[in-house]
């Protein structure tokens, strides 16, 4: 009994110590930077690397996915997971932070600006982060790939996804096709109306290209009644505009509510992304 209990201990002892040892998962296929604002705000960059020969076009297309910490793995994995899927740049934007979603950081850069009274946690960032990515991600992208300026995408789940419209109807020239998954719609007594009221009077004037622009809308069936509501009203809307060049869908997803959502879509989502290149 002795012997048989000292065996089990240095069994014990064994698997602790390599415990002790265990190192993170790394996913193979990726690499990792880390980047500041002008601001001074630090920024994790995960990039899902493109595999293959570059394209005629003369680049790589490029996807930008926000709240990367929560939603880069699935993305990445249903890339790597179909051939016709690898030829992408995957690039993801999170927070030097622990957690899936950092509520904080992503409050101030998903939001437009609130009364003092109503700014806790601080929110109004959204025009700065705009900035990050246009002025200081997206050249670090192209300075390290050969990218196609004509097939930039972007993601974005709930607030990302209001981020995702305001980017739409403010830069409408910084990414060709948006994906907003259950966007936020509501945020700030539905403060996007304004900036699409201006982007669609802008579009009917003939002052914007849109002719190889698309937004795809996606939506949890368990998403509240009114933020469905709000999607398929704004959808409708958008689809008046299809005289311009906007391509405008619209669907919801079976049994998911709006935290299962953005895990049900990648395949879908890289799939329609990658089918929208320009041949």
């Amino acid at each position: 009994m002795i012997r048989q209990f000292f065996a089990l201990l240095g069994t014990y002892l064994l698997a602790a110590t390599t415990l002790c040892h265990a190192t993170p998962v790394i996913l193979d296929g990726t690499e990792q930077w880390q980047m500041q604002s002008a601001a001074g705000r630090d920024y994790r960059i995960m990039v899902s690397l493109p595999e293959g020969e570059v394209p005629y076009t003369g680049g790589y297309p490029v996807i930008y996915l926000l709240d990367g910490n929560a939603y880069f793995p699935a993305f990445h994995a249903a890339k790597r997971a179909q051939p016709k899927l690898r030829g992408a740049i995957l690039v993801a934007i999170g927070y030097p932070s622990d957690t899936p979603l950092d509520f904080t950081r992503r409050a101030f850069d998903l939001t437009p600006p609130a009364p003092p009274e109503r700014n806790t946690p601080p929110q109004g960032g959204q025009d700065l982060f705009l900035d990050f990515i246009e002025q200081r991600l997206m050249p670090k992208v192209a300075e390290r790939f050969k990218v196609d300026p004509d097939q930039r995408s972007l993601v974005g789940h709930s607030f990302g996804g209001m981020f995702g419209l305001y980017t739409l109807f403010t830069r409408p020239t910084l990414f060709q096709h948006v994906v907003a998954v259950s966007p936020s719609l509501w945020w700030r007594d539905q403060h996007l109306l304004a900036p699409e009221r201006a982007f669609t009077q802008r579009a009917l004037a003939g002052q914007l290209a849109l002719t190889h622009t698309s937004l795809s809308i996606v939506m949890g069936e368990r998403d509240s009644v009114q933020m469905v509501d709000d999607a398929r009203a704004l959808s409708v809307r958008l689809q008046a505009l299809s005289g311009t060049g906007l391509r405008t869908g619209f669907r919801i997803e079976a049994g998911e509510d709006h935290t299962s959502v953005p895990f049900r879509i990648p395949n879908q989502v890289l799939g329609e992304l990658m089918g929208n290149r320009r041949y």
